[in-house]
């Protein structure tokens, strides 16, 4: 017996109205990183509603459901990110967020400026759907409703990490896992999909400089390390140029911030640089690692100005590696979902996504749904956390019919092959 799609299609399109009215209440109601206790109480009272098993308090703020099947067969985990960001929202929409926060000493504002909103009332709405088929699916679809996706650094741990440490993949153990994410450069109802790399891996980049003060009319009489940052960082674009081989996998390594001396006359002891290191290949990133640290050091040494070189492997996010064979397996469903021509070979981001977590422990499929209204050009749209970035209402019954749909072949599909 074949997944009941069209009923899935039918109550897909009778829950349109809700799920828009969701994502704008959560939308309205932004929560940061490990504070989402609101979002988490509103899609637990959903849940709950739908007959659906719950946990809370999981890695935090997480919720996870459980929705079991009316045949036996495997276990498909569908993952949404709860969290907002520190971004003082200016859309202007009837719904925008007007929440003021303070944050890092200063007083900002909070906004669902990634779509976490949109991923949360999609999965909402997928768990109402499949709840309306729960007897004709063929195994158990578990609803992951995850915090901290956007990072709770230097925590060791957070989010989808955390998450999978509690045991979120286990009782019952997890076979399969999708997730999406909103994009704002393609056009409203886009699927954007490829196997393999989809997103980079980001690790913390921190790098200080001890100099020795002097004053700067007499540069000689000290080591100025601003002199050594400079060359540091013109040093560092080597890696990739010369150092690391990066033809089958691109790869950046960028400085963010720079900070050292206190008045234009005075050559200060020490300057402290923080940045990003970006890949897609295990072997790069830790060819990346060696190859940043060793040349930072002895640029620094070349000048008589040590350099302590932080990379923070175990606190940044792995690279999104969408699974080769799932994916490919599973793509005649999102090409049934997005219709003709609207599935397209995604590209490659140098953004992170803490998904990539879950695919290292289970096979998993992490796609890309447009959100931009079809008047705009996606090239010149708001790009994913800026201040200005907007949904479109209309790409949400695709992402849940996307994520639905998916969990039910894949279910119907793995209880046959067993």
């Amino acid at each position: 017996m074949a997944a009941p799609i069209e009923r899935i299609d039918a109550l897909a399109q009778a829950v349109e109205a809700d799920v828009i009215a969701w994502r704008h209440h959560l939308h309205e109601h932004p929560e940061l990183s490990n504070q989402e206790v609101q979002t988490a109480a509103y899609v637990a009272a959903h849940l709950r509603g739908l007959g659906i098993e719950v946990q809370t308090g999981v890695a935090g703020h997480g919720v996870v459901g459980l929705l079991e099947g009316g045949k036996p067969g495997p276990v498909v985990a569908l993952r949404a990110d709860m969290d907002a960001l520190p971004v003082t929202e200016r859309t202007g929409l009837p719904y925008a967020s007007q929440l003021k926060v303070n944050y890092g000493g200063r007083e900002v504002g909070v906004m669902h400026a990634c779509g976490h909103d949109a991923h949360v009332a999609i999965l909402m709405g997928t768990a109402e759907v499949l709840a309306g088929v729960r007897e004709e699916l063929a195994g158990t679809v578990k609803f992951i409703f995850q915090p901290a996706e956007e990072g709770a650094w230097p925590a060791p741990m957070w989010g989808a990490k955390l998450m999978i440490h509690e045991g979120v993949l286990e009782n019952p153990k997890v076979d399969a896992i999708f997730g999406l994410h909103v994009w704002s450069s393609m056009r409203s109802g886009v699927i954007g999909l490829r196997p393999g790399p989809v997103m980079a891996s980001s690790d913390f980049l921190r790098v200080t400089v001890t100099g020795k003060q002097t004053h700067a009319a007499a540069p000689w009489a000290g080591i100025d390390p601003i002199t050594v940052s400079s060359q540091i960082i013109l040093g560092l674009q080597t890696v990739a140029s010369r150092q690391v081989n990066i033809l089958g996998t691109p790869s950046v390594v960028s400085i963010g911030t720079i900070d050292g001396g206190d008045r234009n006359n005075i050559i200060p002891d020490e300057v402290v640089m923080t940045g990003t290191i970006r890949t897609y290949d295990p072997e790069v990133r830790a060819a990346y690692h060696e190859r940043v640290t060793l040349t930072a050091e002895k640029i620094a040494e070349a000048s008589g100005a040590p350099a302590e070189v932080y990379i923070g492997a175990d606190t940044g996010y792995a690279a999104t590696v969408n699974h080769e064979q799932l994916t490919a397996e599973m793509r005649d469903v999102f090409e049934r979902v997005a219709g003709e021509g609207n599935l397209v070979r995604g590209n490659l981001s140098t953004g992170s996504e803490d998904f990539s977590f879950f695919q290292q422990e289970v096979p998993g499929v992490f796609f890309f749904l447009g959100v931009t209204p079809p008047d705009q050009d996606p090239a010149e749209a708001a790009a994913n956390h800026s201040p200005l970035f907007i949904v479109d209402d209309a790409a949400l019954i695709t992402g849940v019919r996307a994520m639905s749909q998916v969990a039910a072949e894949y279910l119907e599909r793995n209880a046959r092959s067993k």
